[in-house]
């Protein structure tokens, strides 16, 4: 049985699943979807064409689905997805997307998504993804599975976060960081391998792949792509060719220093 406060401002057209919450003086807009066991804490606001996934949190004082903070935004209507099972905490705000590439802001599964946190328009989050306090994502940003983004750390518009990324507290990031590295600093670079976070989900042997191949990529005088690019073609580990791929791809760079 789902419970609304008396006090919530639920707009018609909204579509409210089965055993949802609503608390007192949270307003749900008239184009938003709440799917089962969604619970949505006081003051907080749910607008635009916004769909709410199954057992999500949504914390008081969070607003989703504004309109994006983007000068050339001239009232075109978008979408925001937003996964199962995530914790959305107080005083986070999603913006919808503009018009310009997708058309949508998609966050995906088990993401806790903690206090302050600003996730600009037409961004794209994975799934199980951690963004500590006041992380701040500017517009077209992607983040892959299972990263963790420090506090306080704003990341600039159109990067590209890969898979099992660890991303240092009060970092500034401006260039791509590719799957499981971990950077930080201000500007941000790759310090290394995120090896806790890959130890608790990957085999040791793709871990030691991984670690070869790091020595390889970023300790060699080569060019960068270039050394990407042979270990792609010649490595036979998933997760190599995962990394390589990435950095082969890139069109912000990736930030290193030669050791």
């Amino acid at each position: 049985m789902s419970y609304i406060s008396n006090l919530a401002i639920i707009e018609d057209g909204a579509v409210i699943g089965e055993n949802v919450e609503v608390g007192a003086f949270a307003t749900i807009g008239s184009e938003v979807e709440l799917q089962d066991g969604v619970k949505v804490y006081e003051g907080a606001q749910v607008k635009g064409k916004t769909t709410v996934g199954k057992n999500t949190q949504i914390h008081s004082y969070a607003v989703v689905g504004n309109i994006p903070q983007d000068v050339s935004y001239k009232g075109e209507t978008g979408e925001l997805i937003i996964g199962e099972k995530n914790i959305i905490r107080e005083f986070v705000t999603i913006n919808l997307p503009t018009l310009k590439q997708d058309k949508k802001t998609v966050i995906g599964d088990n993401n806790y998504i903690m206090a302050y946190c600003h996730i600009a328009h037409d961004c794209i989050l994975g799934n199980n993804i951690i963004l500590a306090n006041n992380a701040t994502l500017a517009g077209h940003v992607e983040i892959g599975d299972y990263t963790v983004i420090g506090g306080l750390t704003p990341i600039h518009q159109f990067v590209k976060i890969g898979e099992s990324v660890m991303i240092g507290g009060a970092s500034a990031l401006s260039q791509d960081i590719p799957p499981y590295c971990l950077a930080e600093g201000n500007r941000a670079k790759i310090k290394g391998l995120n090896l806790v976070g890959l130890r608790r989900r990957f085999e040791r042997s793709d871990v030691d792949a991984l670690k070869k191949a790091y020595i390889q990529l970023f300790r060699s005088n080569k060019a960068l792509k270039e050394i990407a690019d042979e270990l792609f073609h010649t490595s036979d580990n998933d997760k190599v060719k995962n990394l390589c791929n990435f950095i082969i791809n890139t069109k912000r760079g990736i930030p290193f220093e030669r050791v």
